[in-house]
Formats: structure tokens, C-alpha cells, sequence
């Protein structure tokens, strides 16, 4: 089981990531190598690569995951809005590798008022523009919860992006638990039909990355507000409502094996999250 959670590159990159990671218990994790919510960042020769490939190395730690920052919208209907996003993921995936990582998630994008078919397009045109076959990292396409104008919140969609892609063979998918049941997959009672219906529609094989994470909101909700695992069945406004059986479940499966399955879960305060006890409730058998 490779599991473990979204860790910080602040201080010394991606040895203080690493070493955050392992005080989890961690044996995978993912980072941003940026604030993800601007295209700010550090040269990376200034991100401790080697140290921290070395520290992975001595502590277990692999198969690591960057995220793209938020920013990029590849379905915008602006041309300058397209723009940069085509630029910077240009630049994300050359950081990407300089890491050592061979996957970035990707948001794919919200069409912000001009259609669903629409936005799929474009979605496909930037990738189209970014995507070479040279490139080693994969972009995983995250599957999204649906709120607001955002795509990819269905099967149907990755595979509308993958038959428009030329090079789609750099491109898999990274299966949000949270993201889906708020989509309406009944991941709970149902995961492995679930399953089914994305090989039927995908293909198992490009299922590549997994976010592990609760939900505040019911199936099919389309609210995409990450809940910790097992939050209190008493509290309404804590309650995780995919539930610590389902998350277990799904981390042990077959197609979760050999992936990393990372945690997102809510921090309690600005200095304490329970990606260590929840790492440890998951490893369980």
C-alpha cells in the first residue's frame, strides 16, 4: 500500500517535504511546488532535489505526486486565462521531472459560462499544445466533484478529453473519493461496480492516482468539501458522510495497489492535521 498525504515544500523543498512525510508514517506524498494558488516559484535548483531524493531513499519514501497549481483553467473561454494556463503547466511538467515525480494532477478546468462541450474542447486544445511525447511525467486529470461550471466530474468527460488528445498516452486519471461521491458515484455501497463502469468507459489501466478523502456533503451534492476520515457520525457539520468503512475498503482494493493513495483531509487548526492517525486508521487490516 503506498499511502500517504499533501505535504509542504516550505524551507528546504523537497527534503523538509519528505521529512514531513515520514513523521506521518508515510511511504508516498504530494506536493505543490508553489503556493497553488499563484505561479510564484522558487528556482529549482534551489529546491533540495538531491537531499531530498536521498533522505527517500534511506526512509522508503516513493512514487510521489506534484499537483498543478489551481490557477490553471485550460477550459476558459479567455484567451489570456488559456494562455497562461498552457504556459505554466508547460513549466509545472518540467519541475515535475526535476523532481523526480512521474505524475502531475491536473484540475482540468471550468468552462465559466461557455458549455460543457465547449470547454471539453478546449480542455483537449491546451493539452493538445502542452503534451509532447518526449515528456516522461504523466498528467493525471483529476476527476472533479462538479460545482459550478467545473468538468470532469463524470467518466464520459475524461474519455471526450482522451479521444481529443494526440498524445494521450501521457495522460491518466486521479480518482478523488470526495470528488465522485459528491459527483454521484455511489462509491460506498457500490465501489466496485463503480469501478466497472470506468474500465467500461476509461479503461482501469489509466487510473494511475487516488485522493483519499471524506466528504461534508451527501452523494451527488456537487459541493466538493473534504471531510476527515471517520469524522463524528454526531456532528452534522463534521460528519463525514462516505464514512471510514467505504475510505478502507477503497485504499485496500486491487486498484489501489502499487498507486499512491493521498490524503487531503482538513487541518484542525493551522498547525494540526491527523494525517498521521489517519494514515495509521487506513493501514489497518
Amino acid at each position: 500500500m503506498k499511502l500517504g498525504s499533501h505535504v509542504s515544500v516550505a524551507g528546504k523543498g523537497l527534503l523538509s517535504a519528505a521529512k514531513e512525510a515520514y513523521s506521518y508514517g508515510a511511504n508516498t506524498f504530494m506536493l505543490y511546488t508553489g503556493a497553488p494558488q499563484n505561479t510564484v516559484r522558487k528556482n529549482i535548483d534551489t529546491m533540495h532535489i538531491k537531499e531530498g531524493k536521498e533522505f527517500m531513499e534511506e526512509h522508503g519514501l516513493g512514487d510521489i505526486v506534484v499537483h498543478a497549481p489551481y490557477i490553471i483553467n485550460l477550459a476558459s473561454p479567455k484567451s489570456q486565462t488559456f494562455g497562461l494556463g498552457v504556459e505554466f503547466l508547460r513549466k509545472e511538467i518540467v519541475r515535475t521531472e526535476a523532481i523526480g515525480s512521474d505524475y502531475i494532477v491536473l484540475h482540468p478546468g471550468s468552462h465559466v459560462g461557455s458549455g460543457e462541450e465547449v470547454g471539453l474542447n478546449r480542455i483537449a486544445e491546451g493539452l493538445n499544445e502542452v503534451l509532447s511525447k518526449e515528456q516522461s511525467t504523466f498528467v493525471a486529470l483529476e476527476l472533479m466533484a462538479g460545482k459550478g461550471s467545473e468538468l470532469n466530474y463524470k467518466f464520459e468527460h475524461t474519455a471526450f478529453i482522451l479521444d481529443k488528445v494526440k498524445h494521450n498516452e501521457k495522460l491518466v486519471v486521479c480518482l478523488d473519493t470526495c470528488h465522485v461521491h459528491d459527483a454521484g458515484y455511489d462509491i460506498i455501497n457500490s465501489f466496485d461496480e463503480v469501478m466497472e463502469e470506468f474500465d467500461k468507459v476509461i479503461g482501469l489501466d489509466r487510473l494511475q492516482v487516488l485522493h483519499i478523502n471524506g466528504s461534508l456533503n451527501p452523494k451527488g451534492s456537487k459541493k466538493d468539501r473534504h471531510a476527515n476520515i471517520g469524522a463524528d457520525e454526531e456532528n452534522p457539520k463534521g460528519k463525514d458522510h462516505i464514512g471510514f468503512k467505504a475510505l478502507h475498503y477503497i485504499v485496500h482494493h486491487d486498484v489501489a495497489k502499487n498507486k499512491p493513495c493521498i490524503l487531503e483531509t482538513p487541518w484542525l487548526d493551522k498547525k494540526t492535521n491527523l494525517y498521521k492517525e489517519e494514515i495509521e486508521m487506513l493501514r489497518q487490516k
